[in-house]
C-alpha cells in the first residue's frame, strides 16, 4: 500500500493506493503518515488534471469495499457529469431508496472527487459534505462545485 500526499488548491490531499487501484482519498489530511507524492502515479496525474480543469473525468481503477447499496449509490454518483448536481431526493428516487440512505452512502465514500459525492446537494441548499453540515468541509464542497461550473 502506498500513501501519498499532494498539494492542491484546497491544501494537502492524501491518496491511498493499493495493488488493485485507488483505495482512498483524504481531502483533509493535515496530519498522518503520508509520503510526499512526486506526480508519478496515474492517480496523482488525474487528480492534478482535475484541479487544473474541473471538467476532467476520472478513469482510475478503484477498490471500493462497501455494501451492495453503497456500491449502487457510488456507481450512480459517477454518472453525474461535472458541472451538474442532483439532490439527495432525486438520487434516492432513481435508486428506489430514501434520501437519508443516499446521504449515508455519500458520507462513507472512500474516494471523494473520483466518486463525486460533492455533486449531491440538499433540496433546500448545499446539504452536507464529508459528514459535516457546516464549516470548512462545506467550503470545500462549495469550491468543488464552483470549480466544475455547477449552479445549484
Amino acid at each position: 500500500m502506498q500513501r501519498l500526499r499532494m498539494t492542491t488548491p484546497l491544501g494537502f490531499l492524501g491518496i491511498t493506493l493499493g495493488s488493485s487501484g485507488l483505495e482512498g482519498i483524504d481531502l483533509f489530511c493535515d496530519t498522518g503518515d503520508w509520503e510526499t507524492g512526486q506526480g508519478g502515479t496515474d492517480a496523482e496525474r488525474q487528480l492534478a488534471a482535475y484541479f487544473a480543469d474541473g471538467s476532467h473525468r476520472f478513469s482510475l481503477p478503484l477498490l471500493l469495499p462497501g455494501t451492495p447499496f453503497q456500491q449502487r449509490v457510488w456507481a450512480a454518483l459517477r454518472r453525474i457529469p461535472p458541472g451538474e448536481v442532483r439532490t439527495y431526493g432525486q438520487l434516492a428516487r432513481t435508486l428506489g431508496s430514501g434520501a437519508r440512505a443516499v446521504g449515508s452512502a455519500c458520507r462513507r465514500n472512500p474516494v471523494p472527487l473520483v466518486v463525486p459525492c460533492h455533486r449531491v446537494v440538499g433540496a433546500g441548499g448545499l446539504g452536507g459534505y464529508s459528514g459535516a453540515v457546516e464549516g470548512s468541509r462545506l467550503a470545500v464542497k462549495r469550491w468543488l462545485l464552483k470549480h466544475e461550473g455547477a449552479v445549484w
